[in-house]
């Protein structure tokens, strides 16, 4: 508020008057104020002086509830209701801050803020309380501690702030400038000028900033450059406040007279939708604070100095019925506010009083409060008396003062000398991979050890330490779910959090830093996303699946192939497998087996993901098996098991994965059958023992995949149904060995849980007491007595909860038989080189992936990986040769220990699948890529469509002497459809959130020539035939109708996804250069990866910082003097458009040489939008303001 033509004796006042107030009752107080009140010497009150009692209160009716005083004798200089707790704020002249607790104003904290200024604005924030004085912002707790103290410079005169957002700033006063403040960084970010100076109050409305000056102005000024919009001229002589609702601003203010400055009886008021004033609202009261108070109707309160409350409506009459009186203590009111819930006003007067308003019995300040913390109460008044006659009395008992002095209980120095502890020395692993460059050594993190953490323990018992046990970030609902703090964030759930850019503003850095492209969740069945990181990150499945095409329009193979293609593309931004995923929703197969799931079931967690990721494990490897095989071999046979063929050999993933066995069926009349056959995968089966005996991954392994059981069979010989036993023998190993572990029930769980303390209880008692600290020294490991104490020692946590080892060797007997045992890098010392056995039949598997299934009720689980990222990769990516177990957790991708890999909880982390993969695998196979994409694919095709005809067609295909070169320019414009609509859900507070965005569908796409003869001539003009079902066709936008999807009535060049997407992938690996508007939107949807190099977008050429985006339809009236987009879009025109929009700005850029001469260009294309609202004039209100030069007209098709 702005004091000038206030009482003149408040000038007068010095903080320093209260320093040494005399014991005595001011003149100016009311003698009731301090009945059965004490004053210590020195004058200071010790609490709060209740000035009455509480009195009734009418509901509906404001009328005063409680008053206190805050600091007698000193004025109150803001009062301020607390915007997250039941707290009412108040500062004084003397730089004094007091708040009160709740409706009855008991005091919760009073602490000095500055010792010479008052505090002129508080804002209270989610951690503390900003308090503003002259020229010092402090930060402070509600209890009174100091966050941050920011000092200002000394010729500084502040006197407003405005919290812009959670973690910004604005400050403002009597200078020429207002400044900007990270509160986060405590840290002046920006200085905007003021023209007029003197800025004492500012306010914020999603439209403006509001900016109030001494001066009796009012400026509305732009969010995001602060530049002025707007001004009214409020008041001749200075404005003391002003408020916004709506479209609406009251002012009050005071007037030149010939006598000085005059209190306005007029508000002035003004509509912001026109920017000007409306009639002025007379009032019967000395205006000096104004709120807008919108309960039911847009009420204005009123207050003057004096005393005097009236609330009109600021459209009508002001009724002198409506006025009410405050009794100040003092002679004048000096503070005003409003509660959050506009329940309560608060009131401060010149004798440090403050009354509290409400119109309510049991007011509360805000919607929604979060509780108050209190202190503890003091314990030192409660302490029992002490008899000094009792010998065995602990002195401690007695509350003793901090001194410096020596104490009689202190210990002698020669018993507390300081004993340092000793570093720990320096992890092997790391000594190893070092590298010295003069005096410093490099080398990679091993992440053994939490990051500026070393293990400390005191107790022995210390060593049963839960490595996962966690406590969750917020203390909401640990006791409904306890389970929670066992759940380690990087595996919870992740989602996307949408905006109304969408995903343009969500932060996927924050989950993913490293360069690998993590994958979308929000797609339907995106469950198997883990799932798809593994098999990408099996190189020679990662580049014989890419190399693979074929003319079926629903092909896994080639869909993931082209997944494959972005994950490579990709620098660390997420991919989508939006195609891949719908091509897998209409193999019958797959919803046969109930891998299809709804989106209410994917949502809620009903399915079971653990059963549903090894269905789809075994069915995705069958499926690329088949598709593989019919491109090699037409005739092939498709058997119709799901594991079985008759010869896996004819395709890649068969050599890959496939295991030939001999099935032998033994009948009691001693009849036997011997069968060939081949499987794919093998599924663990569990020995029925509850004894508790150990047992080795490699036994159990072994037992599953020489699987003998006693079954019903038919017998030629006996020519019925007979028991038999069954029997499997191993005739050739896989390259890759995939295990779904079946842990489907807490049958299975219980086993794993059993077999890891055993195995845990044999590694602690095999390395003996040596186990107790988490770091071994290197002497000391080879005192093990064994090969492995060459090695590194894990730790306890890396020992807990596992069972699986991270190799296995296994070995072809001569009698058929199959040898299976855990294998260590130790045991190379004694056995050698697992390849060199390979010769003889002995071959070592290596863990690479593991999938596992996190269960968490909250968010009704997720699937997440472990996978070992080999050397190719990150050589590709980063330019290093190393190999690092990540953590897949769909779009969030972290690097672990490998100890993380093998580690099963079975209380929240259950083991679903796991890939072992034999050492040297790469070396076995051609690991390079050749683009199967030809130039082909872009001359002529026929339509779909049975009633399409020449005369109706829109393009004229490439010939072959205009095939496209590197660099060349293509226009591309796209049109889509509605699959899924949005689901949203409103706040409390009225805004939208985005739960789920709506799925889009491509329905046409459009390339035209950017150069040559023919150029602006679309060569692909192509409507993409879809099999699901469209909600909305989105007509108005797209221009496309109901029936020209539909292939049976069809007029359009219909065509198939997949062709459009080969012609789309042969432009980009080309080369060629796509120009459009809004092209990221568009190649997401069609599910694209294009290098940005190869992207000229107009919406970003054509567009300035911090402003907002341009439509199509502007910037070619403005630029080119071209109506488009009339009553549908059309993409052929758009793309055209965006070609020669693009030659514009080549031309008023000079090819980018004078970036300064487009930026006034741009300018005033965002003058001229802002004055027409960025509307398009019909023809005949108003021509472009540019006469462009159009290209040359096309060829009429």
């Amino acid at each position: 508020m702005n004091f000038e033509g206030l009482d003149p004796g408040l000038a007068e006042f010095s903080p320093a008057m209260h320093s040494a107030l005399d014991p005595v009752l001011d003149a100016h107080l009311n003698p009731s104020l301090l009945q059965n009140v004490e004053l210590d010497p020195e004058g200071v009150a010790l609490e709060a002086l209740p000035v009455q009692e509480s009195v009734h209160i009418m509901e509906g009716v404001y009328s005063e509830l409680h008053s206190v005083v805050a600091e007698v004798g000193v004025p109150v200089s803001v009062s301020h209701f607390d915007l997250h707790e039941e707290m009412l704020w108040v500062g004084s002249h003397g730089g004094h801050a007091t708040s009160f607790f709740g409706p009855a104003l008991e005091r919760y904290s009073s602490f000095q803020v500055n010792g010479s200024d008052d505090i002129r604005q508080i804002q209270s924030l989610e951690n503390g309380v900003l308090f503003l004085t002259k020229n010092n912002l402090k930060y402070m707790a509600r209890g009174g501690l100091i966050i941050f103290d920011y000092l200002l410079e000394e010729s500084e005169d502040m006197h407003s702030l405005l919290l812009t957002d959670s973690s910004t700033l604005l400050v403002g006063g009597l200078q020429n400038h207002i400044l900007e403040i990270d509160l986060n960084t405590v840290q002046e970010t920006q200085k905007y000028a003021v023209e007029t100076p003197g800025v004492t109050i500012m306010r914020q409305t999603n439209r403006f900033f509001f900016c109030g000056h001494t001066s009796g102005k009012i400026s509305l000024r732009d969010l995001r450059t602060f530049k002025v919009e707007n001004e009214f001229d409020a008041f001749t002589g200075s404005l003391s406040d002003f408020d916004v609702h709506g479209n609406l601003l009251a002012a009050c203010g005071f007037s030149s007279r010939l006598t000085g400055l005059a209190c306005d009886r007029f508000l002035k008021v003004y509509d912001l939708r026109m920017m000007r004033a409306i009639t002025p609202l007379q009032v019967h009261v000395d205006p000096a604070f104004l709120r807008f108070i919108p309960t039911y109707t847009s009420r204005l309160a009123i207050i003057s100095q004096s005393g005097q409350c009236q609330f009109c409506e600021p459209t009508g009459l002001a009724n002198p019925a409506d006025i009410f009186h405050v009794n100040p203590v003092g002679p004048l009111l000096m503070t005003f506010d409003v509660s959050a819930s506009k329940q309560a006003l608060a009131f401060g007067d010149s004798e440090g009083c403050v009354h509290l308003w409400t119109d309510s019995p049991e007011p509360t300040f805000n919607p929604y409060s979060r509780e108050t913390e209190f202190a503890l109460p003091c314990l030192v008044d409660s302490l029992p008396p002490l008899d000094w006659s009792q010998d065995l009395l602990p002195l401690s008992l007695i509350p003793v003062p901090l001194t410096t002095d020596t104490l009689l209980s202190d210990w002698p120095a020669a018993n507390s000398a300081p004993a340092p502890r000793r570093a720990p020395p320096v992890d092997a692993e790391i000594l190893r991979t070092m590298k010295k460059v003069g005096f410093i050594g490099y080398a990679p993190n091993p992440r053994t050890r939490l990051r500026n953490q070393i293990p400390y323990r005191l107790k022995e018992s210390d060593n049963e330490f839960d490595n996962f046990s966690q406590v969750t970030e917020s203390p909401i609902g640990r006791e409904e779910e306890p389970h929670l703090h066992m759940v380690s964030k990087k595996y919870r759930k992740v989602t996307i959090k949408y905006s109304k850019l969408g995903l343009e503003d969500f932060d996927f850095k924050h989950y993913n830093k490293t360069l690998f492209a993590g994958l979308e969740p929000h797609i339907p069945n995106a469950y198997c996303n883990c799932m798809v990181q593994v098999l990408y990150f099996l190189e020679p499945v990662r580049c014989l699946i890419q190399n693979h095409l074929c003319q079926k329009e629903f092909c896994l193979a080639c869909e993931l192939g082209f997944l494959f293609h972005m994950l490579d593309l990709s620098r660390g931004d997420p991919c989508q497998g939006s195609n891949f995923l719908r091509a897998f929703r209409t193999i019958p197969e797959a919803s046969a087996l109930g891998l299809i799931l709804a989106d209410s079931d994917e949502a809620s967690g009903k399915g079971n993901l653990a059963r549903l990721i090894q269905r789809w494990n075994r069915f995705i490897l069958t499926q690329l098996h088949q598709d593989m095989q019919e491109l090699e071999v037409p005739q092939a046979y498709r058997g119709a098991g799901n594991s079985s063929f008759c010869s896996s050999g004819d395709s890649v993933i068969g050599q890959l994965f496939s295991c030939e066995m001999e099935n032998c069926s033994l009948c009691r009349c001693g009849s036997e059958t011997v069968r060939a056959s081949s499987t794919l995968l093998f599924t663990l089966s569990y020995p029925e023992d509850k004894t508790g005996k150990n047992y080795d991954f490699a036994q159990v392994l072994k037992r599953s995949i020489c699987l003998e059981q006693n079954t019903q069979a038919w017998c030629d010989n006996c020519e019925k149904y007979q028991p038999t036993i069954q029997t499997r023998n191993i005739r050739h190993l896989p390259d890759i060995l995939v295990i779904n572990c079946e842990v489907n029930s807490s049958k299975e769980a219980d086993f794993w849980r059993m077999q890891a303390e055993v195995a845990f209880k044999m590694a602690v008692k095999k390395h003996g007491g040596e186990m107790k600290n988490k770091e071994f020294a290197l002497t000391d490991r080879k005192d093990l007595g064994s090969p492995e104490g060459l090695l590194l020692c894990p730790s306890i946590e890396e020992l807990k909860n596992v069972w699986l080892p991270f190799s296995i060797r296994m070995k072809m007997t001569k009698n058929k038989g199959l040898d299976v045992c855990n294998w260590t890098d130790g045991d190379e010392v004694q056995w050698g080189p697992a390849r060199a056995e390979e010769e003889h039949g002995v071959f070592v598997y290596d863990l690479m992936a593991s999938v596992v299934h996190i269960l968490d009720s909250r968010t009704g689980g997720s699937l997440v990986a472990h996978i070992k990222v080999g050397e190719t990769y990150h050589q590709r990516k980063e330019g290093v040769t190393h190999q690092q177990w990540y953590l897949f957790n769909d779009f969030l991708i972290e690097p672990i220990d490998k100890h993380e890999a093998v580690q099963f909880d079975m209380n929240w982390k259950v083991p679903a699948i796991l890939y072992y993969v034999k050492r040297n695998l790469n070396s076995r196979y051609n690991l390079n890529i050749k683009n199967p994409i030809e130039a082909s694919v872009l001359m002529a095709e026929a339509s779909l469509a049975r009633k399409q005809r020449k005369a109706h067609t829109t393009f004229i295909p490439l010939m072959l002497n205009e095939m496209p070169q590197v660099g060349d320019l293509v226009g591309l414009d796209a049109e889509f459809v509605t699959l899924n609509e949005e689901e949203a859900e409103l706040r409390s507070d009225g805004t939208k959130s985005t739960i789920k965005p709506s799925q889009m569908s491509v329905a046409r796409i459009t390339c035209v020539r950017g150069q040559g003869p023919n150029e602006g001539i679309p060569f692909i003009d192509d409507y993409i035939s879809t099999q699901e079902q469209v909600v909305d066709y989105l007509t108005q936008y797209s221009g496309i109708k109901p029936g020209d999807l539909d292939a049976k009535i069809s007029s359009k060049h219909l065509t198939t996804l997949k062709s459009t997407y080969l012609k789309l992938r042969f432009l980009i690996d080309i080369g060629v250069k796509f120009v459009g508007h809004g092209l990221q939107k568009d190649f997401r949807v069609i599910n694209l990866m294009v290098p940005k190099d190869q992207v000229l977008d107009t919406v970003y050429l054509f567009h300035m910082p911090r402003k907002r985006m341009i439509s199509l339809r502007f910037l070619a009236w403005y630029f080119l003097d071209l109506k488009i987009q009339g009553e549908t879009h059309d993409s052929i025109e758009d793309a055209r458009t965006a070609l020669q929009l693009y030659r514009k700005y080549l031309e008023l850029s000079k090819n980018g040489t004078e970036p300064e001469s487009f930026h006034k260009v741009l300018k005033g294309l965002y003058e001229k939008g802002r004055k027409m609202d960025w509307k398009v004039p019909e023809p005949e209100s108003q021509t472009s303001p540019k006469n462009a030069a159009v290209f040359s007209s096309v060829l009429a098709l």
